[in-house]
């Protein structure tokens, strides 16, 4: 068997704002895992994988459906969460594997099988078939997965493109679709948000934390030279209950000097000033790449240039000497505060006691033993 994808189901739950950055860190440990039994592993979105287990049975001393199950034990016990695993001799039918027995399932189709999980699935629920081509393909009689890979090839080649004739022989067994190992380089969003204790209804300080998100977010864009066109502003009560709202951009940008303004303006729509709230966040939505920008009549082409040339700077200096190093006076009074303070939120020993050469982003991984007398 060739591929195997996982998919994490969080049954009944709607992913919030505010929760993309613990998702975010729960999809980088769960690859991280993946790539202890695979070195090959596509990232193809934020809580889905492509795995090529090709020639690892003797590795692992057994088939691949134990190595799968294998891994997803390993995810489960080491993230407590549940994930549903699909084994197959393709990209396609990895999918329809993992999609079988949801959640917490494991599926396994080998060659000999396929057609019995073929059969019965509609047609528009193959990856990649969407509702236009499924009606034109039902004209001829086509309805289920089973009955469009049973087509003689002339057929698919004379009626339908390339794309549809690739996911054919996916269904049929033969790969098309290789996993792309690569690294994750570009985003379709960047979030930042923090929790801060005790919880706070100062207006200025809640905004100093936003703020201070904008600009992590907006380091981050640069970083892979992305603009965002649209920004969504969200702040998390005391009692858990979220208020966000999304705000479109007159243009792409990734500066925060560019983004105070529209910033400001959802924080004062959304922030009451008689609750008390524990964690602000920023999404900037719809990247784009820097490089393709375009000037519109209504830019001033010299201020934004120059703005660019102030960041680069900006930038450069943080490499050098640390993030922080310039950073904007809106985020200043975070400063009046720790991060977390009090009983309920005092920062743990180990991030307070450093050794020398440590900082309170670099420190030793030092391992914790539990030992029961």
């Amino acid at each position: 068997m060739r591929l195997f994808e996982v998919k994490k189901v969080c049954p009944d739950a709607v992913i919030l704002p505010s929760d993309y950055e613990t998702y975010s860190l729960f999809s980088l440990r769960m690859f991280e895992i993946l790539r202890r039994f695979s070195p090959d592993v596509e990232e193809y979105s934020i809580d889905e994988a492509f795995v090529d287990l090709t020639g690892l049975r003797r590795s692992f001393h057994g088939p691949y459906a134990m190595i799968a199950k294998k891994m997803q034990e390993t995810v489960e016990r080491e993230l407590g969460i549940t994930v549903s695993v699909g084994v197959s001799l393709t990209k396609v039918l990895a999918k329809i594997a993992s999609k079988h027995n949801k959640p917490h399932g494991l599926t396994f189709i080998p060659g000999k099988d396929i057609h019995t999980y073929l059969c019965k699935l509609p047609l528009e629920k193959v990856w990649g078939i969407g509702p236009n081509t499924s009606e034109f393909l039902r004209k001829f009689g086509i309805t289920t997965a089973l009955e469009f890979a049973g087509k003689d090839e002339r057929f698919i080649r004379k009626h339908l493109s390339k794309p549809y004739r690739e996911i054919w022989h996916e269904l049929n067994g033969r790969s098309i679709y290789p996993v792309v190992a690569e690294s994750k380089s570009s985003y379709q969003s960047i979030s930042k948000a923090k929790t801060f204790t005790p919880p706070s209804n100062d207006e200025t300080f809640i905004f100093a934390q936003l703020s201070k998100n904008l600009e992590n977010a907006c380091i981050k864009a640069r970083r892979y030279r992305l603009s965002a066109t649209r920004l969504i502003v969200f702040l998390r009560t005391q009692d858990f209950r979220n208020t966000g709202i999304e705000m479109k951009l007159s243009r792409p940008t990734a500066y925060p000097a560019d983004l105070f303004g529209p910033l400001k303006e959802g924080f004062n729509r959304v922030c009451r000033p008689d609750v008390l709230y524990r964690q602000t966040g920023v999404v900037l939505g719809g990247l784009t790449s820097e490089e393709g920008f375009q000037y519109t009549l209504f830019d001033d082409p010299a201020r934004i240039e120059n703005m660019a040339r102030i960041y680069d700077a900006i930038d450069r200096l943080s490499e050098k000497f640390g993030k922080y190093t310039v950073h904007h006076a809106a985020s200043l009074p975070t400063k009046l505060q720790a991060l977390h303070e009090g009983e309920r939120g005092d920062i743990p020993g180990r991030v307070r006691d450093l050794f020398r050469g440590e900082n309170k982003r670099q420190r030793l991984g030092l391992p914790v033993v539990h030992i029961k007398v």
